[in-house]
């Protein structure tokens, strides 16, 4: 999932129009971000583990504000846009793709899991 997001800012910054906007990047990013934790909740999901989907979600984020904190932000955020540790964990945008991941991940689990697990 980190991957697929970390890509799609990649590939927006070489788009002039969406590039010179962050408006336009993060309502990107928002979007994208629905499929891409919808695609990781189907795979870890396709082995028929059953475990609750808020605690997968929040798995799923760690491991994404991880790999921020080690990747993104030295090697992005810093030196191509002046940015720091402090304004890209502060920004209220990553914290609603926060709520979205877990948001995601928790209703497919509610939707395509949970009810298999409890029949008889």
């Amino acid at each position: 999932m980190w991957v697929q997001v970390f890509m799609a800012f990649i590939l927006l910054s070489f788009i002039p129009e969406i590039n010179n906007s962050q408006t336009y990047q993060e309502l990107i990013i928002g979007i994208l971000t629905i499929p891409s934790a919808l695609l990781g909740a189907v795979i870890y999901y396709k082995n028929g583990i059953g475990t609750n989907g808020l605690v997968v979600g929040s798995t799923m984020l760690s491991i994404a504000l991880i790999l921020d904190a080690i990747i993104t932000v030295p090697l992005i955020e810093i030196p191509y846009n002046g940015s720091s540790y402090l304004e890209f964990f502060t920004n209220p945008f990553l914290w609603i793709i926060a709520l979205e991941i877990i948001a995601v991940v928790y209703i497919y689990w509610r939707l395509k899991i949970k009810p298999k697990s409890y029949q008889i």
